[in-house]
Formats: structure tokens, sequence, C-alpha cells
């Protein structure tokens, strides 16, 4: 797959999560900030599964996330693949060094 192309089963994938998320009200009745309160409590979630070194559990966390992103993409008249290839573009240039388990960017 190149960058740019969508894989198929993905773009079902998110045309499921929405139309889960448009029959629930979400999409009309709530708002980003609360889109991002649930991708904020999956992410706590997320550090529960990374501290108990639990993979399951970080697995529903990791796709629980994405499912809240795939939400606020939509709230925002934008797509998760749109987003993802932004964030891409900003990086794949990106310059920088590790230093203590952190990836840090060279200053332009």
């Amino acid at each position: 797959m190149k960058i740019g192309e969508y894989h198929p089963d993905m773009e079902e994938l998110e045309k499921k999560v929405l139309s889960w998320a448009d029959e629930r009200g979400l999409l009309t009745d709530s708002s980003v900030f609360f889109q991002w309160k649930k991708t904020n409590e999956e992410l706590i979630e997320l550090l529960d599964g990374i501290i108990e070194q639990d993979k399951e559990k970080a697995k529903d966390a990791i796709g629980d996330i994405i499912v809240t992103l795939i939400i606020q993409a939509k709230m925002w008249d934008l797509n998760i693949q749109e987003c993802l290839e932004y964030a891409y573009n900003e990086i794949k240039e990106r310059k920088g060094k590790m230093i203590n388990g952190f990836f840090v960017k060279d200053a332009k």
C-alpha cells in the first residue's frame, strides 16, 4: 500500500464506526469537546495497560482511541486518513535524535 492509498478494510471500518456513532447521536448531539474528553479517558486506559504490561488492555484502548479520533475527525468534516496523511507529511523529513527514550526533533 502506498502513501495516499486507503486500505479498503480500514475505509469500511471507518464507515461502520461513523454509522455506529450516528445511530447513537454522537455526531449530532455531542461536541468536539466531549469527544476529546472520551479520547482522554481512553488514553488513561492505555496508560493502565502500559503500567500493567497488559497487551489485551492496550489493544482495546488503542482501538477505542482510534474510534474516538474517527468521530472527532468527522465532527471537523475530516477523515482519519487525511489527518494521518497530514501528520505524516509534517514528520517525514524531520530530523532529530533519541534522548532518554524520547525522540527530540532538531530545531529548524
